[in-house]
């Protein structure tokens, strides 16, 4: 009878050695998982802080109309849907998307140049009467966007 005591006794030393080792692997498991979520958050974090710093360089350069309205609604929107930490831009921008939307088509940089002058013109028509359509609610939206940028950018900061 106490040969089944120390018996069972080493069986239980040894799932308890056995438990007390996996519990240790599943503690730096959870630990490494944690900082490679950190290391992955932190270059999330300066991916955006450098699309968010050309958003408010373009934000400033149309408020102060050294920038067409299309030209840097075309940029934002692109630089808008790269942000890898937020979405739904389009919801919070409409106009600067609307104007990106109804012009993204037109030919631009070479493909414009092979563009006839009557087609080029077309084109110009087109783009302006879109921008006088939407350029009210743009400079509303450039004004929510400058504060959305700068809101952004600070949290990317303290991160």
């Amino acid at each position: 009878m106490n040969i089944w005591i120390v018996l069972a006794s080493l069986i239980i030393s040894a799932l308890a050695i056995y438990a007390a080792k996996l519990l240790w692997q599943l503690k730096k498991q959870t630990e490494a998982i944690k900082i490679a979520e950190q290391k992955q958050q932190a270059e999330l974090n300066a991916h955006d802080h450098k699309i968010l710093t050309s958003v408010a360089l373009i934000v400033r350069a149309m408020q102060v109309e050294q920038c067409e309205l299309s030209e840097g609604c075309w940029r934002l929107s692109v630089l808008l849907n790269a942000l890898k930490t937020s979405s739904d831009h389009q919801l919070q921008f409409p106009a600067i998307f609307g104007l990106y939307n109804s012009i993204k088509h037109m030919a631009i940089l070479d493909q414009r140049k092979g563009l006839e002058k009557k087609q080029r013109m077309k084109e110009d028509f087109e783009r302006i009467k879109f921008e006088a359509q939407y350029q009210d609610a743009i400079k509303s939206d450039l004004d929510v966007l400058a504060d959305f940028t700068k809101q952004q950018l600070a949290e990317k900061a303290i991160k």
